[in-house]
């Protein structure tokens, strides 16, 4: 049972299972004392022309304590064939990866993750303009229903669409359709729909005791009634209802944007620091001992 860990998408079974439907398959790899796990992490594979095959461990690895993670940094060696290997930490410290070879590539993302409680503690923890805003939104003509995502449904059209505009790069559309049809029910849009007209909606992926906001769109007429605040309040009260603990609403970007960033913390979200993504190629490693402690914030 890996419910026992808090795990975020992609080190979670939905995520693998995805994954092996694209023909990607992830290795598993855990450590389990008394049948329990304490430690879990996923390895991705890929092939590139100058590397050969590339390990990646994205968010991970995830464990049920500060001093496994410890161990593991130090001892990663013992399940890996020394290829070249990135990690997206999550909780090691820089000092501690350094030590252990590891050369920085990426400075830490920063994440907005919601936790789940009864509706009224999660009501009360909202910025005061949030809970404005969707006290306005429930006062509007809208109606908010729950349905599972579909193969060509209009959120995805409209996903692609603003990522090109907008000029981002996310998990692709595929993505999205291939986790619906190997995890049946657990990709769940939450529409709201003004006078019949869909005019926001979010796409919610269930994994374990987590969820993960994937994908969110508003119309301009759903942005004049906050109808994404009623969106991810009734997903809210939903996903908690279901079982869930934590939604992960994803990377927050003051730079570029401001206004999902204010979004996403007035819904009482704690902004998560990851812990930077990180190369381990062994003619590197020794200069990677080396580096001063200026490069690793």
């Amino acid at each position: 049972m890996t419910e026992q860990l808090l795990l975020p998408l992609p080190q979670s079974a939905e995520f693998a299972r995805t994954f092996a439907a694209m023909g990607r398959p992830l290795r598993l790899c855990k450590r389990e004392c008394r049948r329990r796990v304490r430690m879990l992490w996923q390895v991705q594979s890929r092939r590139f022309r100058l590397f050969g095959r590339v390990d990646l461990v994205s968010r991970g690895p995830v464990a049920d304590n500060a001093e496994d993670l410890m161990e593991w940094a130090a001892t990663w060696r013992h399940w890996h064939d020394g290829r070249p290997f990135v990690l997206n930490a999550d909780g090691i410290a820089p000092q501690i990866l350094r030590a252990n070879g590891f050369w920085p590539l990426m400075t830490p993302a920063t994440l907005a993750l919601l936790d789940l409680d009864a509706p009224a503690t999660m009501r009360q923890a909202m910025q005061q303009k949030w809970r404005n805003r969707l006290n306005r939104a429930e006062g509007a003509d809208l109606r908010v229903i729950r349905r599972p995502l579909a193969a060509d449904d209009w959120l995805l059209t409209a996903e692609a669409e603003q990522a090109r505009a907008r000029r981002y790069r996310g998990m692709p559309p595929a993505f999205a359709t291939a986790f619906a049809a190997a995890n049946p029910g657990l990709a769940q849009v939450f529409e709201a729909r003004h006078r019949g007209t869909p005019v926001a909606a979010a796409l919610m992926l269930r994994h374990g005791r987590m969820a993960t906001w994937q994908i969110g769109h508003s119309t301009p007429e759903g942005r004049k009634l906050n109808a994404m605040n009623l969106v991810l309040w009734h997903a809210m009260e939903a996903l908690q209802a279901d079982g869930h603990e934590q939604i992960d609403l994803g990377i927050l970007n003051a730079q570029d944007a401001a206004g999902l960033t204010r979004f996403k913390l007035g819904t009482g979200a704690r902004a998560h620091q990851l812990g930077g993504t990180w190369l381990h190629l062994g003619s590197l490693a020794p200069l990677a001992r080396l580096l001063p402690d200026r490069m690793l914030r």
